[in-house]
């Protein structure tokens, strides 16, 4: 009688080598159509498309947003330093206050400030609603009070008719600043071409572009402006090697350099008039850096392919 011959292990793991070499095989790869994100290996990462909403609270918080009943003379907006048809920011390096000085920082962009951790330049706050209602009663800015916004409010027949539809209740202090922050939520900017880059589309940038970002890594500018926003989740403070700006505060948060080639002047006393001004003195102040004129072309090129799109239009500068 045969006996079943048993085959040691390692000769199994031959015949099984064997076998599989034998025969040829194809490695499956991405349909050329679906580009191969390039987002996990960078320390960028594209902007996401807005949240879903409630609409009725995002469209009551647009009406608020450039209703001029929020300040105490009816003469001032939160659209009146924050104009989301340019760049959500204001025209001027410093806006006049609700009473007469000059804003000591220049207007950041309102455009994915949902984004941040912090916002405003020393960081204060850190919500949306915060924010909006430090803004609305700071005697400098909009002057006025919950109170009094809350008491106009509750006179419009409409309005209250809005409130009702997307709350349930008349205007109060809460779901005015909720209102507000649903609409700042939405002021997303994504469809970069620097984010279609990240995304797989190798198209989308040029080659001076992306020795641009080259640069902006190998020089050390990304150890401040990364993330999804490029920028706003940490503090730095200014004039490492050299002086910077002559304005306080010396710590400040960093800024999102998201749609940056729109939002001229630069830092937060508005002293640099140009990209290319803001990215020499931003390298010899923070870097130790001295850069060529190649270099600052590369650089600004770069910074340049940062310009999102609001509601499906790319974000413009503010106008003369």
């Amino acid at each position: 009688m045969l006996r079943a011959r048993r085959w040691p292990p390692w000769a199994c793991a031959a015949l099984l080598l064997i076998a599989t070499g034998a025969a040829t095989q194809t490695i499956p790869t991405a349909p050329a159509s679906r580009p191969i994100p390039i987002a996990d290996q960078e320390p960028i990462t594209p902007i996401p498309e807005p949240t879903a909403t409630d609409p009725l609270k995002l469209v009551l918080g647009e009406r608020l947003f450039a209703d001029t009943r929020l300040s105490n003379d009816g003469k001032l907006a939160c659209s009146s330093c924050h104009d989301i048809t340019t760049n959500g920011a204001s025209r001027d390096s410093a806006m006049v206050r609700h009473d007469g000085s000059d804003a000591p920082f220049d207007t950041l962009t309102i455009f994915n400030a949902a984004l941040s951790f912090r916002l405003n330049w020393e960081g204060n706050y850190r919500t949306l609603e915060s924010q909006a209602e430090s803004s609305l009663e700071n005697p400098a800015n909009m002057a006025t009070s919950m109170e009094d916004i809350v008491a106009r409010l509750n006179a419009d027949p409409e309005m209250v008719r809005q409130f009702r539809a997307a709350y349930g209740r008349a205007p109060d202090r809460a779901c005015v600043l909720d209102a507000l922050a649903t609409f700042e939520k939405s002021l997303i900017t994504p469809g970069s071409r620097f984010d279609r880059w990240l995304a797989g589309d190798t198209s989308a940038l040029s080659a001076a572009e992306l020795r641009g970002y080259e640069i902006f890594k190998s020089f050390g500018c990304i150890s401040c402006h990364q993330g999804v926003n490029i920028g706003g989740n940490l503090f730095q403070r200014q004039g490492i090697f050299r002086p910077l700006v002559h304005a306080k505060p010396d710590v400040v948060r960093v800024p999102s350099l998201r749609n940056v080639a729109t939002t001229a002047p630069y830092f937060h006393d508005g002293s640099a008039a140009t990209l290319e001004e803001a990215v020499r003195k931003m390298a010899a102040a923070q870097l130790d850096r001295t850069l060529t004129d190649d270099q600052v072309t590369a650089l600004v090129a770069f910074l340049q392919t940062l310009t999102g799109n609001y509601r499906g239009i790319p974000v413009k500068g503010s106008p003369p």
